[in-house]
Formats: C-alpha cells, sequence, structure tokens
C-alpha cells in the first residue's frame, strides 16, 4: 500500500462528464448525479484501509449534504485483478450492506479517473451548482483511524459551497491508498 496526497485545489475547473455503471444498476451520468447546489464526488474503494476508517462518516455526511442541495456519487477506479475486494459484486455487496445513500459507480477503464485527476482513496471533489471545483480536501483530520471531536472539514466546505457557490480558501490534502492502476 502507498500513501498518497491530493493535490491543491485547482478552483474552477469544470467537472468532467461521465457516464458509469452503478451497484444498483443503473447507468449514471454527471446530470444524474448533481445537485441543484452542487455536487460531491468521492473517488473510494473497498480494500483501503483510509476509505474503510472514514466510510460510517462519509455516509453520514453524504446523506446530511442531500438536505443541502448537493448530490454525490463514489466511484471505484482501482484495478481488480491485484485487489479482488474492489471486484464489482464486493462493490454492490459493500453499498448494500452499508446502505450508500449515493451511486457508487465503477470505472471499470479507469478513463474518469484519469480526467478527473484522481491520485488515492479517497479523493474528494466538491463542485459548485455551476459544476466548477471548490474543493480538493479531506473529510476530517482522520487517517486510518478516527479522530474523536475531529472537525467535519469536507462537510463544512460543501454547505459552504451550496450556500455562497465558493469553497474555502484553506484545504488540507486528502491522504489515501494510491489508485491501483492497470498495467499498460
Amino acid at each position: 500500500m502507498v500513501s498518497t496526497e491530493t493535490p491543491v485545489c485547482d478552483f474552477g475547473r469544470p467537472a468532467p462528464d461521465f457516464v458509469l455503471p452503478a451497484t444498483d444498476g443503473r447507468i449514471l451520468s454527471l446530470a444524474d448525479v448533481r445537485g441543484e447546489r452542487g455536487l460531491l464526488v468521492m473517488f473510494i474503494c473497498n480494500h483501503c484501509p483510509y476509505v474503510k476508517a472514514i466510510r460510517d462518516r462519509l455516509i453520514r455526511d453524504a446523506a446530511a449534504l442531500r438536505a443541502e442541495g448537493i448530490g454525490s456519487c463514489a466511484i471505484m477506479s482501482n484495478d481488480p485483478t491485484d485487489y479482488p475486494e474492489d471486484s464489482f459484486a464486493n462493490m454492490q455487496r459493500i453499498a448494500e450492506e452499508y446502505h450508500f445513500p449515493f451511486p457508487y459507480l465503477y470505472d471499470e477503464t479507469q478513463e474518469v479517473a484519469r480526467r478527473f485527476g484522481a491520485v488515492c482513496t479517497p479523493d474528494f471533489f466538491g463542485y459548485g451548482a455551476d459544476l466548477t471545483l471548490q474543493y480538493r480536501g479531506r473529510l476530517d483530520a482522520s487517517r486510518k483511524e478516527a479522530v474523536a471531536g475531529a472537525r467535519r472539514e469536507l462537510f463544512e466546505a460543501m454547505v459552504q459551497v451550496a450556500r455562497t457557490g465558493h469553497g474555502p480558501r484553506e484545504q488540507i490534502p486528502s491522504i489515501g491508498c494510491s489508485i491501483k492502476w492497470k498495467e499498460a
């Protein structure tokens, strides 16, 4: 496992469009998952200890952001060849077991992750109503273990985006497992 830190937010960068299969059998696009006031795109996977450590809080925050007009989706872009826990069947199992309040999408070709510039799991991209990037930070101060009383950085930032159209200027990068790219 290689720990990777996300780049700083490229404010104003437009959200790349996509069309991907969801664990519930639907085929969804960017337009299908966006909310009235913005969109949170999360690159996650099933095997990563960083994702496992924040999964419950991620579910809580995505559900709460829906009330603020922020749509959410999670995208799994890892190559499951060497990480069978990240297979589509296991994605379906995890989404159902944890009652994901957002679509869990499979980026089999890894093209979507490349267009977004995703580098790790978790990697968060928060967009305003105009679908321009306003947040590229972490969920909170947790790493592989929850930090008691940690400030809800991603939630607070996305509420700010929903209400003002702009994310906070100061953002702390997310850290996680590198995306498992397919061999060329």
